[in-house]
């Protein structure tokens, strides 16, 4: 049996937004203990005048797509991709983040590598392969490939499927949750990786979406959409969606419809700020940083947009590659417009539900995960003072200091 003793500091509970004081938290085996007895302690860590705080969870990451550079990208070898990968999984832990929610690509050797102690990260949730239409966001290979001789096959790459027509979709869907997705990633309109798609594009239709709602919905899962567009958002709610991805150029209708039927948002503000200041010294072409600078402008507005209609929010960053050294600035880039007990409770209340995690992580109760932060910044009072380099003084995951 493996025990941890943190002494002292202040725990938050998000689910009643209370900072109480601590005498000592226990974690036996991974988990938080009822047990009070300090005795026989492998690792016992001194919090006074520190915070605890559940683990950061992220419901949106990229660890496939592990540099802005997509032309570098595009010539990887699976081994390149791997250490990459085991680097960037890593450093997301050492920030603070023990949970994650994959949003395309494959990761599935990350994740066995993790699970087995062969690599350092978070407890990864993935979609697996995005899938998408000809043409569209998740098509990384368009304006590349001649025009085939017949339209009659899917392509894929370790990023995604491309799949067109309701039984293609159906049939990429089943592929993709027999190789263990935990639930389906599709596109519905432009983006601002992909090099060749308006971001004001829709893409899928009703027939496609609800092909793919219906595989999902089969396997007790639900469908993730990549979605910007008034249009795209509500085609993909009406039809069965459960969560839209960034949503950037959302209106006041359509936060009302998402609310109606009980659609979740995560919004992915600090990805644009990274690509707009970073993205061109790092090899982002110049169509690219054109379409991020419309949806950077238009994030925190819809936003707006979605708390006052009550849209159920999670908690993401969406930061490709060398950017993801940014992911908790999305803590004061949400701070303009949110409260703190909202962005908590979205970090931390309904990201464990978006993660299907809901009963083993985001509090620190007995019989939760034993993933701690250990922070010198008081969350209620100061929300942004956690994207301080120097905020985190330790994490700890399931009862291992990281």
């Amino acid at each position: 049996m493996n025990k941890t003793v943190i002494r002292g500091g202040s725990i938050f509970d998000p689910h009643t937004m209370e900072v109480s004081a601590n005498e000592a938290l226990v974690i036996e085996d991974g988990l938080v203990s009822k047990s009070r007895d300090l005795s026989g302690a492998d690792v016992v860590l001194d919090a006074d005048g520190q915070y605890l705080l559940p683990g950061f969870i992220d419901a949106h990451v990229h660890f496939r797509l592990a540099t802005l550079n997509f032309a570098k990208l595009s010539q990887w070898s699976e081994v390149q991709f791997g250490i990459a990968m085991a680097k960037l999984s890593q450093e997301t832990l050492q920030r603070g983040f023990t949970s994650v929610r994959d949003l395309g690509g494959d990761v599935i050797g990350l994740r066995r590598a993790i699970r087995s102690g062969m690599a350092q990260g978070p407890d990864i949730v993935q979609a697996n392969l995005m899938i998408t239409q000809t043409g569209g966001h998740g098509d990384v290979e368009s304006g590349v490939l001649p025009v085939p001789d017949c339209a009659c096959q899917m392509r894929h790459s370790a990023f995604g499927i491309v799949a067109d027509g309701p039984d293609a979709v159906r049939k990429a869907a089943r592929h993709v949750l027999r190789a263990g997705a935990d639930f389906l990633k599709i596109h519905v309109s432009g983006g601002v990786a992909t090099p060749m798609d308006p971001l004001d594009c829709t893409q899928y239709t009703a027939g496609e979406i609800q092909a793919a709602v219906a595989e999902a919905t089969n396997r007790k899962t639900y469908v993730a959409a990549h979605a910007y567009t008034p249009e795209a958002i509500q085609l993909a709610v009406r039809n069965g969606v459960k969560c839209i991805e960034h949503g950037n150029l959302m209106d006041a209708e359509t936060a009302e419809v998402m609310a109606e039927h009980d659609a979740w948002l995560v919004p992915t503000l600090v990805t644009y700020m990274g690509m707009a200041s970073e993205g061109r010294k790092l090899g982002l072409p110049e169509r690219n940083l054109v379409k991020n600078e419309a949806v950077l402008a238009s994030g925190l507005e819809s936003l707006a947009f979605a708390d006052k209609a009550g849209v159920k929010m999670g908690w993401g960053t969406d930061l490709i590659g060398e950017i993801q050294s940014m992911q908790r600035q999305e803590f004061a880039i949400r701070s303009e417009v949110q409260t703190a007990e909202s962005i908590l409770h979205a970090m931390y209340v309904m990201n464990p539900i978006i993660l299907g995690r809901a009963d083993s992580i985001g509090r620190l109760a007995p019989g939760m995960a034993g993933d701690v932060v250990l922070t010198t910044v008081n969350p209620l009072e100061n929300i942004s003072g956690l994207a301080d380099d120097n905020a985190i003084t330790q994490v700890v995951q399931r009862g291992n200091p990281v």
